[in-house]
């Protein structure tokens, strides 16, 4: 069924890159996926690279973690259960660094420096904004739209006014620009640079390699490369180490990210 009135392949690429981003920005999602990079793990020692969640926290995210298909579980025995990552899960963690590279030339500088996760998780929380993708993929592909045609495209099945919440929450995030009230709105630099971003989320959404990201028909850019981030050791299947996931510092407890005021979560 059509979520927005776009050709019927760009509709369902929006709603594959919104199921996969909604899957992976729940709290702590993607600090469990690194985790488990390497061996499987028993449930403690996975607890143990994760001691800010208690165990209760910790079941009910591997759970949700498995039934999305990232995350198996396999019981040896009765008494030995391992968790790792489905093939599926491994191809998620090359995405990673790109995600990291847009954050730390997009969203606005902390006054502490954030480690690479920390920078994920903040552009994971935009990007996942109700309607933000299908509004994005609209102004990448056409430039400066108005309100009530971005309405009409985005949403067709809804008062038209109602694409003005997620559009100003856009605009308040950094990642569209409009020069006032009744004026078009278009992507601004940091959202025009979600290229690499989002043609790599739809290329693993797809099931395709992350190298045809560059070749997707919207936000392809076939001659930019993501720099690879220091905390992936392996970009075919990276090896989580603490020192490199909390590049900056290594917490007890994560600390939360900046307060809201511009574009971080």
């Amino acid at each position: 069924m059509a979520i927005t009135a776009l050709p019927p392949d760009t509709d369902a690429d929006i709603a594959r890159v919104t199921e996969a981003l909604a899957m992976i920005t729940p709290r702590w999602n993607v600090r469990i996926m690194l985790a488990l990079s390497g061996p499987p793990l028993r449930y403690s020692e996975l607890a143990a690279r994760v001691p800010w969640l208690q165990s209760g926290q910790l079941h009910a995210k591997l759970k949700s973690l498995c039934d999305a298909g990232l995350v198996e579980r396999t019981e040896h025995t009765a008494r030995h259960v391992t968790y790792g990552h489905t093939d599926r899960g491994a191809a998620l963690l090359p995405v990673l660094p790109v995600i990291a590279t847009w954050a730390e030339e997009h969203l606005e500088k902390p006054d502490r420096p954030l480690p690479a996760i920390e920078q994920v998780e903040d552009s994971l929380t935009l990007l996942t904004r109700r309607h933000a993708a299908a509004l994005l993929w609209v102004l990448k592909q056409r430039g400066e739209v108005s309100g009530r045609a971005l309405a009409r495209i985005v949403m067709p099945s809804s008062d038209w006014t109602n694409v003005y919440p997620p559009l100003r929450q856009l605009v308040a995030d950094g990642l569209v620009d409009t020069d006032g009230i009744g004026r078009p709105y278009r992507l601004s630099a940091a959202g025009d640079g979600l290229g690499p971003v989002l043609g790599a989320v739809s290329a693993w959404s797809a099931g395709q390699p992350l190298a045809q990201a560059g070749q997707h028909p919207v936000w392809g850019h076939p001659q930019t490369t993501p720099a690879p981030k220091r905390w992936v050791s392996n970009q075919i299947r990276p090896t989580w180490h603490n020192r490199d996931l909390f590049s900056h510092a290594t917490p007890a407890r994560p600390t939360a990210a900046l307060p809201a005021g511009g574009p971080r979560r």
